[in-house]
């Protein structure tokens, strides 16, 4: 099968009530010894010492799976209180927090870096150039080079050490604010930006802030305070043997890589985001749901690249994006996904929200950048389609509603169209009664007596189209409406199906 073209791009935050969730679980469900067996293949095609996954609906856990060994010394075997290091998924705690301080009125994301780091003043890439902002950090455009692998060992400076290498001069790749860069320097100074303007360490920021709220109490900055039974080692697989990765200490650059946890406890923080789409979930005193979604923005391009997956495994297009520390992927398929993989020397992560389906995965690794994206990756497209997922519908919104059975009452004769009010100024400038009765009235000789009318189905809350089922035949009717209040039909088409 070829590969599809990206034709459509669709980032549409879907705002949703809660879902038939038993009926998606069982779906699903009935697919976990194909998942499991995908999963093991990769693991021992990888040469991964172990690997933990778990699938979400909607917040919850519906299967984890633990397979290999977490620790040679003691022949440990990965369980559910497997506490790994998850590497640059650590980066959108930061975003979290951020955006906490900004809610509150601390900081915005538009004001100079150097504001909150003074070490950092007058730094620019060139005399003209913008200078760095928060924003700039958050999405990876601050015009720093990519720093893989050198930031992966640097996890353990001292914030002296940190503040000097910022105040001998930062060496620039581009201009800030022109280009998508991979920077864990950024992500190191905006756990200074979190220390400086709250008074506490990055650390206790969010420890306090974040996990102790979700109740993540299996996560960890420093490897020293896991208990030895569920602390996972990291491997490299090197010359036909697992060698063992020395762990880095949490030190000013940890809050770009340094995070420990469990699949259990991730879940608590992924359940946080997947609640930002539905209406009804109760907020969660940590961050707005208005705040959780702009993180899920894709505020820089990244690329268009391959590694986009048919639900039969093939590579396809995909175009990716930046957000504040996450990444936003649209495949081949239209399937958008939200969240990051982590890479570090001994593991390999990854994890992904589906906004529009309420389902989600997480994998740990405990090797060498593990591949986990690539496996979640193939993963979630191969789960929509066996178990025949279907995005949730945006609900309907009531002047929607109110819209399509007004425009009903008119066809196919348009009488007094023109008096009903409902219409906006240019519609009849750019429609003409006569026309659209001659059209309307032509489809339905064709097609005979309607005999239901079926629900709009919305765009958003101001577009939709619903399917008139006849006596021989389908008809779509289409309408968009106006900006102003109340909104009124500015754009309407009916067409045959």
């Amino acid at each position: 099968m070829k590969s599809k073209a990206i034709v459509l791009l669709l980032f549409i935050p879907f705002l949703v009530f809660s879902q038939n969730i038993p009926d998606r679980v069982a779906k699903i469900q009935s697919l976990i010894p194909e998942i499991d067996a995908k999963f093991e293949a990769f693991r021992t095609q990888n040469h991964l010492s172990s690997v933990s996954n778990a699938i979400l609906v909607d917040g919850k856990i519906i299967h984890q799976t633990n397979s290999g060994i977490v620790n040679y010394k003691t022949n440990k075997i990965a369980d559910d209180q497997s506490v790994y290091r998850i590497a640059s998924m650590s980066k959108s705690f930061a975003s979290v927090a951020i955006l906490q301080l900004r809610d509150a009125g601390k900081l915005k994301l538009d004001d100079p870096v150097w504001k909150y780091i003074p070490e950092l003043k007058g730094q620019k890439y060139s005399k003209d150039s913008p200078e760095i902002t928060i924003r700039h950090l958050l999405t990876h455009a601050a015009g720093f080079p990519e720093d893989n692998p050198w930031g992966d060992r640097q996890l353990g400076i001292s914030e002296t050490e940190m503040l000097k290498m910022f105040k001998n001069g930062i060496s620039f790749s581009n201009e800030p604010g022109v280009a998508y860069e991979y920077s864990n320097m950024g992500f190191a100074m905006l756990g200074q930006i979190i220390k400086n303007v709250s008074g506490q360490s990055y650390q206790s920021y969010i420890i306090n802030k974040i996990w102790k709220p979700l109740g993540m109490n299996d996560t960890y900055w420093d490897y020293t305070k896991v208990p030895a039974g569920q602390l996972v080692m990291g491997y490299r697989w090197l010359r036909e043997q697992y060698i063992e990765q020395p762990l880095e200490g949490d030190g000013a650059y940890g809050i770009m890589g340094g995070v420990l946890t469990s699949i259990q406890d991730f879940s608590k923080y992924m359940a946080l985001h997947q609640d930002a789409y539905k209406v009804d979930a109760p907020a969660s005193g940590i961050l707005k749901k208005s705040s959780l979604r702009e993180m899920h923005f894709p505020a820089n391009f990244n690329s268009l690249n391959n590694r986009g997956y048919t639900a039969f495994g093939e590579p396809c297009s995909n175009v990716s994006f930046y957000g504040y520390g996450l990444r936003i992927d649209q495949n081949c398929n239209q399937i958008r996904s939200v969240g990051h993989s982590g890479g570090l020397p001994g593991f390999g992560s990854d994890w992904k929200i589906l906004p529009n389906y309420g389902i989600g995965i997480v994998t740990f690794t405990n090797g060498t950048y593990g591949g986990a994206a690539l496996m979640n990756n193939q993963i979630l497209p191969f789960i929509i389609e066996k178990a025949a997922l279907s995005p949730i519908p945006f609900p309907v919104s009531p002047i929607l509603k109110q819209r399509q059975n007004e425009l009903m009452a008119l066809l196919p004769s348009w009488e007094g169209a023109e008096k009903t009010g409902i219409f906006a100024e240019n519609f009849f400038l750019d429609y003409f009664p006569d026309l659209l009765k001659v059209e309307a009235e032509g489809i339905f000789e064709k097609t005979g007596k309607i005999l239901k009318i079926n629900e709009i189905v919305p765009e958003n809350a101001l577009r939709g189209k619903f399917l008139l089922e006849c006596e021989k035949g389908k008809v779509e009717v289409s309408f968009t409406m106006s900006p102003e209040n109340p909104p009124l039909i500015q754009a309407y088409s009916i067409k045959l199906k």
